[in-house]
């Protein structure tokens, strides 16, 4: 019983979060509709679901679609419950993402008629890097500030969209297009092994969750990392640095978003244009909240969120239901997993919680107060 019991505070609020984020989804098409043609049609949410169902999960191709839209979600997941691991809140993961992307593509041109062997080490190694260095910055200002990383990586985010437009529209522009974009990374483009479209990215994303998990639970860093964002004092009682250990995760968790973005680029694009975008690292956070930071949690997220993104454009020709659902339901479902603590008054569930109990430590700071001393 005391396992059983465990296991439901783990996966209590994820399960009632999706639960509850599919009720609001089906009233939300019921309304749409009956403001629309007049009529209630209560059926029609459950064609949408069956269609979102088919779309991402009915047929060969569909299975390999939702892992290539998963593998970039996983790796912004990751880096954003590392972060969280630390006390941090790394809602930067998007400009993170768009950096690796962008250091992805420049190297990629570089070395696009070299052989794949070289291009797409030195590729991915470059968004990696790209990530890292903007997951960097945040880090080093609040360690040595006190900047609260909220607002530095927010910030930073935009910073990100306009080097990449400025890029893309300048030096990197292919000549004579007609718009602004890159040259194809040729060579330096992952391959494909499995499906039309499935990248080896989709083999590398799982083995990083498996790091990750072996790095926080497994190695002493991990331990300092998650010991600094429990209570920032004991850890410096006991010989560590925070500071260190901030800026250090900080770095790692760009790292992972960057490369996403390299993932994203080499994988699927192979080119980018000045307005090169996804939601990926906003849809990240949800996916670490989800999954509550860990390993095996983010996998599923990260599946699940990768199901809705590719089964929204069979929603919407199948049922007739805009593919934004997919967006109200992502969205949902992070509302009540931030409103946990309400939803487990209401109906009265013990030993649940959100999974970030434990990593407030830095997030408390600011200002050199103690997650920075």
């Amino acid at each position: 019983m005391a396992a059983l019991s465990r296991i439901w505070g783990v996966v209590a609020m994820p399960i009632i979060s999706i639960l509850l984020s599919v009720i609001v989804g089906s009233l939300v098409i019921v309304a749409a509709e009956w403001l629309v043609g007049g009529t209630l049609e209560f059926g029609l949410a459950i064609d949408a679901y069956s269609a979102l169902i088919s779309g991402s999960l009915g047929s060969f191709n569909a299975v390999v679609n939702t892992l290539v839209s998963s593998t970039p979600l996983l790796l912004g997941g990751l880096s954003v419950g590392l972060a969280f691991k630390a006390g941090l809140f790394n809602i930067g993961a998007q400009g993170q993402f768009l950096i690796g992307a962008l250091c992805a593509v420049i190297v990629g041109v570089w070395f696009r008629e070299s052989p794949s062997i070289i291009g797409i080490p030195l590729s991915i190694l470059a968004g990696m890097a790209g990530g890292a260095a903007w997951g960097f910055i945040p880090g080093f200002l609040k360690a040595t500030s006190g900047a609260h990383e909220v607002v530095t990586t927010i910030m930073l985010n935009f910073v990100a969209i306009a080097i990449l437009a400025a890029m893309v529209a300048g030096p990197l522009d292919a000549p004579g297009s007609p718009s602004p974009i890159t040259l194809d990374v040729g060579n330096a483009a992952l391959p494909v092994i499995i499906g039309r479209n499935g990248h080896i990215g989709l083999i590398i994303a799982p083995i990083m969750a498996v790091l990750y998990g072996f790095l926080l639970y497994r190695t002493t860093l991990g331990f300092e990392i998650r010991t600094a964002g429990a209570n920032a004092d004991a850890a410096r009682y006991a010989g560590m640095s925070p500071r260190f250990l901030l800026v250090l995760t900080m770095s790692l968790a760009g790292m992972l978003a960057g490369m996403a973005g390299a993932f994203e680029l080499l994988g699927v694009t192979k080119n980018m244009t000045a307005s090169f975008g996804t939601t990926v690292g906003f849809d990240a956070i949800a996916v670490a909240l989800l999954g509550r930071t860990s390993p095996f949690g983010i996998v599923l997220a990260a599946l699940l969120f990768g199901a809705l993104r590719t089964g929204a454009a069979a929603m919407q020709i199948q049922a007739g239901v805009p593919r934004e659902l997919v967006d109200v339901l992502q969205a949902t479902i992070l509302f009540f997993l931030v409103a946990s603590p309400v939803i487990q008054r209401v109906l009265r569930i013990r030993g649940a919680g959100s999974g970030l109990e434990d990593s407030t430590a830095f997030a408390k700071s600011y200002g050199g107060e103690a997650g920075t001393r």
